[in-house]
């Protein structure tokens, strides 16, 4: 037994396909499936069905990959542990950040920890939460910087800011004179808002209950710059955080709208692994994120 070859079965787990897995362990499916085939021969037990279709976890294989999992991150504990004794912001630091965070802060962000710890690069994997979860559980991310409420026990959490949200709509549209806006009143517009399964359209949808219980008209977008040239063209309006309508980012297509006050905000955190090793490069990354000067949100930290 081999630590890649609890490595491929991790991935098989997570993958729910052998091909997938393969290109992302770097390895040929061939090669792959035979070493998960050793691996199954050496333990005598299958850990997974092979269907025409998708590939299930047998029962016991359920427990070897949860075990497995275990094994990769106490791995990867002895060389954070080992790292402790050399500088901790010398090497890269792995993180995670949601699709509606990542553009807006990382351009202020890079040159902010440059100036705190110039020799630690940052490497970046932008997805949805539930997504950069596993890949921090896994072991495969140092820190994610998500939307609260996240995590549970094992994570370590430190609130960043706050960050309000806004409306942004055409500036030939009806609202664009307009001072504020209710969040009530957003049930009576065709709202472009990011697919299910990002965390901001369920904030916004909590934040905005009407348009759920009039069964408002809701379109999905793939991205928040997609849905902002769809609002430009006068298909709809939509809701943006204030960090997504800094002045980079205006356009005199658009007219950005403030929610009368209380205004719906989130509250943006760093989230990492109790037993990760380079305290000295989270609190970096912290320190780097109090210092970005962005219109529209209040630091916390």
């Amino acid at each position: 037994m081999t630590l890649n070859e609890l490595r491929f079965i991790v991935a098989v787990a997570q993958e729910k396909s052998f091909r997938r897995a393969a290109e992302k362990s770097y390895i040929s499916q061939p090669a792959l499936s035979l070493a998960i085939q050793k691996l199954e021969e050496e333990l005598g037990v299958k850990i997974f069905e092979r269907g025409r279709i998708e590939i299930a976890i047998t029962p016991v294989g359920s427990a070897i990959v949860e075990q497995a999992q275990r094994v990769l991150e106490e791995t990867e504990r002895i060389r954070e542990i080992a790292s402790q004794g050399k500088n901790q912001l010398e090497s890269a630091l792995r993180i995670g950040i949601i699709y509606s965070v990542g553009p807006y802060l990382l351009p202020d962000l890079i040159p902010a920890l440059k100036a705190v710890a110039p020799s630690m690069p940052l490497e970046i994997e932008e997805n949805i939460t539930a997504n950069l979860d596993v890949l921090l559980r896994n072991g495969r991310l140092d820190a994610i910087i998500i939307a609260l409420p996240f995590g549970d026990a094992s994570m370590l959490i430190q609130p960043l800011y706050d960050e309000s949200f806004e409306v942004v709509v055409s500036s030939d549209h009806r609202w664009a004179r307009r001072k504020n806006i209710h969040p009530g009143e957003l049930a009576e517009e065709k709202v472009l808002l990011l697919d299910s399964g990002h965390c901001f359209s369920n904030q916004v949808a909590e934040a905005c209950p009407e348009m759920t219980r009039k069964g408002a008209e809701v379109q999905q977008g793939t991205s928040l710059e997609t849905i902002r040239n769809m609002v430009a063209s006068g298909l709809g309006i939509t809701v943006l955080p204030a960090s997504a309508n800094s002045e980079r980012y205006r356009s005199p297509l658009l007219k950005v709208i403030p929610f009368v006050k209380p205004a719906p905000s989130r509250r943006i955190a760093l989230a990492w692994r109790r037993s990760y090793a380079r305290t000295k490069a989270i609190d970096a990354l912290v320190q780097a994120v109090s210092q970005v000067k962005i219109i529209g949100i209040d630091h916390l930290a």
